[in-house]
C-alpha cells in the first residue's frame, strides 16, 4: 500500500493473479424495467462506484544463484565467463548500474539463472553507493556467492575487512539474507604466485572466520570457474529435488495416514 507501507500481496508464480480492488457495480437502465405493459419505463437505477488503490509496485528478479561483493570484484566478468550475459565491464567502480541475469548451461539438460547486482559499499544499507537499490533482488535466490577481490591492486586495501563490511551490510537490510545458504569466492587467484596460493587463501579464510565452502577462481582466465558451476548445479538439483519430494509427500494420502498415530488399544 502507498500510504501505509503495509505488504499487500507477494506474486511469485508465473500467471499468478490477485483482486486488489473490485470493481464498481453498474446500475439498470431503462430497458431493465420495460415491459408489456410499459413499453417506454423512464426508470433507472444507480450503479456503486469500484474501489480506489494507491500501490506501489517492486519487482524482485527471480534468480536461482546472487553475486554480491565490492565494486570490481570481479561479479560482471564472472557472469560474462559462465553465462550468456554480457553486462559492461570497465575498471572503475559502480560499473554496473542495474541487475543483469545470465543463464548457466551445465551440459544440455541442466542450467540455472545467476543475478549479478551493483557493487556493495559500506553504509549501502542506509543508502551509500548502488548496491542498496537492489539487494531485494538477492532475496529470492537460492544460494549467495560472495565473491571477494583476494588480489587487489591497492595495497591499502585489505579483503578481509571488505568481505567483513559486505557481510554486516547484508544483516542490516534484511537478517534473512544472511542466514541464507552464501559461499566464498576468491577471485583473481591468477594474481598470486603459484606458491603462495595456498597460504594467502588460508590466511584470509582464518582472518575471515569463515566455515563454509570455499572456491578459488579466475573470473578473467576462467580458473576454476567449471568447478564452481558444477558446484552450484548439483546443489541447487538436490534442494530442487528435497523440495519436490516434500510436495509430493504433503498431497500423498498414504504419507499422510502413516502420520497418523495408530491406536494401540486392543479390540
Amino acid at each position: 500500500d502507498y500510504e501505509t507501507g503495509e505488504p499487500i500481496a507477494d506474486l511469485t508464480t508465473h500467471g499468478e493473479r490477485l483482486c486488489l480492488a473490485q470493481g464498481g457495480v453498474g446500475g439498470w437502465g431503462n430497458i431493465h424495467f420495460k415491459s408489456s405493459t410499459n413499453r417506454a419505463p423512464r426508470q433507472k437505477t444507480n450503479g456503486k462506484p469500484g474501489e480506489r488503490r494507491k500501490l506501489k509496485l517492486e519487482l524482485k528478479v527471480l534468480a536461482d544463484v546472487g553475486l554480491l561483493g565490492m565494486p570490481n570484484a570481479g561479479k560482471s566478468t564472472l557472469i560474462t565467463a559462465v553465462s550468456n550475459a554480457r553486462p559492461k565491464i570497465a575498471d572503475y567502480p559502480f560499473t554496473t548500474l542495474h541487475p543483469n541475469l545470465g543463464v548457466v548451461r551445465v551440459g544440455s539438460e541442466r542450467s540455472f539463472v545467476i543475478a549479478d547486482i551493483p557493487g556493495l559499499i559500506e553504509g549501502a544499507a542506509e543508502g551509500a553507493g548502488l548496491g542498496h537499490r537492489f539487494l531485494r533482488h538477492l532475496q529470492r535466490t537460492g544460494v549467495l556467492l560472495h565473491l571477494v577481490d583476494i588480489a587487489p591492486f591497492d595495497e591499502n586495501v585489505d579483503p578481509v575487512t571488505d568481505a567483513k563490511a559486505i557481510v554486516n551490510e547484508l544483516r542490516k537490510y534484511d537478517e534473512a539474507l544472511v542466514e541464507k545458504p552464501r559461499w566464498l569466492v576468491l577471485n583473481k587467484v591468477d594474481m598470486i604466485p603459484e606458491e603462495d596460493r595456498k597460504k594467502v587463501v588460508a590466511d584470509f579464510v582464518k582472518k575471515f572466520k569463515w566455515k563454509g565452502p570455499v572456491f578459488e577462481i579466475s573470473a578473467l582466465t576462467g580458473l576454476g570457474c567449471d568447478k564452481l558451476c558444477y558446484s552450484l548445479q548439483d546443489y541447487l538439483d538436490s534442494v530442487r529435488k528435497d523440495r519436490d519430494d516434500a510436495d509430493e509427500r504433503a498431497v500423498d494420502p498414504r504419507y499422510q495416514e502413516s502420520l497418523i498415530p495408530k491406536d494401540k488399544t486392543p479390540d
